[in-house]
């Protein structure tokens, strides 16, 4: 790996400067990768979960990496034009100027994750090679198939100086952290983010963590139930929960619980009325997370909560090994619940009542800072309310999932649930350096202004000038 990002670097120097028109060529490259595989890729994809909706992966995977790919070629020219700054008074008035223009920082180190093991790679990579990056990508140990196949046709589309991919588990993703990158973008759980962010202080790497946290769904009284509670369950069952930011909990007024409870069964039944042999429905990723899940729903229930399977063609599922998980409901959750503690990545819903909004946003506040926040409701004054008085990565009002498709919306977290944010426009600051440059005017400004010694009264009038 090392040998890699040497090689890369060496290249990228010799590049310096990198034009706009070899950046574009590797965007539609990039784009083109996953469009000409786009069937593999979701067969990969199929493989890799035991079962994954061929229909979601074109969505989430294949058409959610080639577009921000090439929004970024079509918006680059404008992205990448030097800022012009005002200058100190007078020093505009005597012909100095300022400005800040945007340069590659280098090499890039992505390390992805499996829940979607192709957008989680490419949709960073737009901003990584709009900016005039190379790029490594060390893929995840949990999507092998996926993994094998970026290894096979990258190398059909760029050259290993531009995009190289690395495969392994938890060593090779040390040993990849490590590494002495430019930049370093790590999409994943927040225990990991940790260490990630332990192996890049050695090289004083600057560091973009997508981690993860319980994101709320609340529900105000003013919400549209039916409407609501649809667009919960829709967030909540792609990728079967496994997002990081599926509504992980939802708050609903106590006196409106039971008919949230009952728009969460009905809109689940209507939307997979079938599971076990239904194409839309994914399963678990592997039995390591799927025996995870199935024990936080051991623990709910050992500890008094009422828990409703959504099972509406009443399915075997003890007798299946496709390791696919119903929508669960978990009412009355307490907070010694693992599904109250943890970020739960699976279908499994809790249910809160709260009796008042500002009780329902004091529980959002208690608990670590969400990677997202979902409001439903027409009460303007209230959905202002939620806004300012709680902190989050990022919001969508009046439904769940839909603010990290905006491409010009920066994605990113805060505090536990992450730092840095990209996409677009803000993808391209992140990777890029903005750089400072001062020209000076023609003139002796540091003696008119008194900063040329021998020091006298032009000194005099400058100091009192600035202080006032």
């Amino acid at each position: 790996m090392r040998e890699i990002l040497e090689a890369q670097r060496a290249a990228f120097m010799a590049e310096l400067p990198v034009g706009l028109d070899v950046r574009k060529d590797r965007l539609k490259r990039a784009a083109a990768m996953i469009r000409d595989n786009a069937e593999r890729f979701c067969d990969a994809l199929s493989e890799d979960f035991g079962h994954r909706s061929r229909q979601q992966s074109m969505i989430t995977d294949i058409a959610a990496s080639v577009s921000p790919l090439e929004h970024a070629r079509k918006s680059l020219d404008r992205w990448a034009r030097r800022e012009k700054k005002p200058v100190m008074f007078p020093l505009g008035l005597l012909g100095a100027k300022a400005w800040v223009e945007y340069q590659p920082k280098g090499v890039v180190g992505i390390i992805s994750p499996w829940n979607f093991p192709v957008n989680l790679v490419m949709s960073p990579l737009a901003g990584v090679f709009a900016a005039g990056n190379r790029a490594m990508v060390k893929t995840s140990e949990f999507t092998p198939v996926t993994a094998a196949l970026f290894e096979e046709l990258a190398p059909k589309y760029f050259d290993p100086t531009e995009l190289a991919f690395v495969s392994g588990g938890p060593d090779v993703g040390k040993a990849f952290a490590s590494l002495p990158f430019d930049h370093l973008i790590f999409t994943g759980a927040t225990a990991v983010g940790r260490h990630i962010l332990h192996a890049a202080a050695d090289n004083l790497t600057p560091v973009t963590l997508e981690l993860g946290g319980k994101s709320p769904a609340i529900l105000g009284r003013s919400a549209n139930l039916a409407q609501a509670t649809e667009r919960v369950a829709m967030g909540k069952m792609l990728n079967a929960g496994q997002i990081c930011i599926a509504p992980d909990y939802l708050m609903v007024a106590a006196e409106q619980e039971a008919a949230a409870v009952d728009g969460i069964v009905a809109a689940a039944s209507a939307m997979y009325p079938t599971l076990l042999s239904n194409p839309d429905y994914t399963a678990i990723v592997n039995d390591r997370h799927f025996e995870r899940l199935t024990a936080a729903l051991d623990d709910a229930r050992a500890k008094g909560a009422e828990v409703i399977a959504i099972n509406p063609a009443n399915e075997d599922f003890a007798a299946s090994n496709s390791r696919k998980l119903p929508l669960h409901i978990v009412r009355n959750p307490t907070d010694d619940m693992i599904v109250m503690q943890e970020e739960i990545f699976g279908p499994i819903l809790p249910v809160r009542k709260y009796d008042s909004i500002d009780g329902a946003i004091a529980e959002v506040n208690r608990r670590d800072r969400p990677l997202a926040l979902y409001y439903f409701g027409s009460d303007e004054g209230e959905r202002r309310r939620v806004l300012d008085r709680t902190i989050s990565g990022g919001v969508s009002l009046d439904d769940t999932i839909f603010h990290v498709s905006m491409e010009e919306l920066p994605f990113g977290g805060i505090g536990p649930s992450g730092m840095g944010a990209y996409h677009g426009e803000p993808g391209f600051r992140t990777f890029s350096h903005a750089k400072s440059v001062f020209k000076q005017s023609k003139l002796d400004v540091a003696k008119l202004g008194g900063l040329k010694p021998p020091y006298g009264k032009a000194t005099d009038t400058a100091i009192k000038r600035q202080i006032g």
